[in-house]
């Protein structure tokens, strides 16, 4: 198969995840890093806490190319993805540029800031030589990935309902950017859109949302709690909050009851992540993929390159799709009201 050679923009804690994902996907180099501020020192990039990796430094390759400005990136005829892992509010102009200059994408979430800058992207994707992907690792999680086969499968019977729950102390990184909600969208747009996105992927497209929420920190939404009108009748709810105190862990959590089955997934218990408790019978624990979601839907990008066909297990259109429902969230925690979409 073809080696894809991957141009990542933006080192910072999504971009050190995202180069750490390649290494272990075969058929992928590696082939130049970019960011304005940022630069490899003697070919090691210091590394960036997060909520779910490690931050551990970085050594390049040897033949790994640094460019300060994006657009050289872009422009390298090598680069045939580009993973564009910079603050949400450059999304629109670097996947536009990439678009047009014929190359594969990946963006990470949220999509853009806005739906309106959404639609720009996916009307730009369906016209490109190039795939067009935007990074909703939660479609891939190990335990996500057993949660969406068994509600399709109906492995345990028609569900009844579903909580998702993501909440953490504010990100400790990039505040600036973080904290300024006009770009950043709070934690709406940077923790819960997942579940958002998550929800819509299980029981499709909702009819409609009910929120409350609060902020804190970024003047936008900081904290949600929202119900979701969904086809079939279950009630589905999702939290998503940065405003836990400095110290609280990340969470990250589902619990959801079928006719015959409830299980529930904590991140914080690590290989015993997932159990699953059966009507007369001893709860088990459920053995999950090795891994995680970051290289599972970056793997799934690389193999649909090399295919010669686009992702299908998130597109475009699904990216607009998860904001334009947090949008309504959005407008439901302002106005008071369900928002029908």
């Amino acid at each position: 198969m073809k080696t894809v050679n991957v141009g990542v923009i933006g080192l910072g804690f999504m971009g050190m995840v995202h180069i750490k994902s390649y290494r272990n996907i075969p058929g992928a180099k590696l082939m130049a890093v970019s960011d304005a501020f940022k630069q490899p020192v003697d070919g090691v990039l210091p590394g960036v806490g997060g909520n779910i990796t490690d931050g551990d430094s970085l050594h390049l390759d040897p033949d790994t190319r640094f460019y300060q400005n994006w657009e050289d990136l872009i422009a390298d005829p090598a680069v045939d993805l580009v993973d564009i892992c910079v603050p949400t509010s450059d999304h629109v102009k670097l996947s536009l540029a990439a678009l047009r200059a014929g190359k594969h994408v990946v963006c990470e979430k949220p999509m853009a800031r806005t739906s309106a800058q959404c639609r720009e992207i996916a009307d730009a994707a369906a016209i490109s030589a190039g795939c067009f992907m935007p990074a909703m690792c939660m479609r891939f999680w190990p335990g996500w990935d057993w949660l969406k086969a068994a509600i399709t499968n109906e492995t345990h019977g028609k569900i009844l309902a579903a909580r998702f729950r993501r909440v953490s102390s504010p990100p400790g990184w990039s505040r600036g950017t973080y904290f300024t909600g006009g770009q950043s969208g709070g934690a709406l747009l940077d923790l819960h859109i997942h579940d958002t996105d998550f929800v819509q992927f299980c029981f499709g497209r909702p009819k409609s949302v009910f929120t409350t929420g609060c902020t804190r920190f970024s003047g936008a939404l900081d904290h949600v709690v929202t119900t979701y009108q969904v086809d079939g009748g279950a009630v589905v709810t999702a939290e998503g909050s940065w405003i836990m105190n400095e110290g609280f862990p990340f969470t990250m959590k589902y619990t959801v009851n079928f006719a015959r089955a409830t299980a529930d997934f904590d991140i914080s218990r690590g290989a015993d992540a997932l159990k699953l408790y059966e009507e007369g019978q001893q709860p088990v624990v459920v053995k999950l993929n090795a891994g995680d979601g970051y290289t599972a839907e970056l793997r799934h990008l690389v193999e649909s390159i090399q295919n010669g066909v686009r992702p299908d297990i998130v597109t475009a259109l699904d990216g607009l799709s998860a904001v334009e429902i947090c949008e309504a969230e959005e407008q439901s925690a302002q106005s008071g009201q369900v928002v029908s979409l």
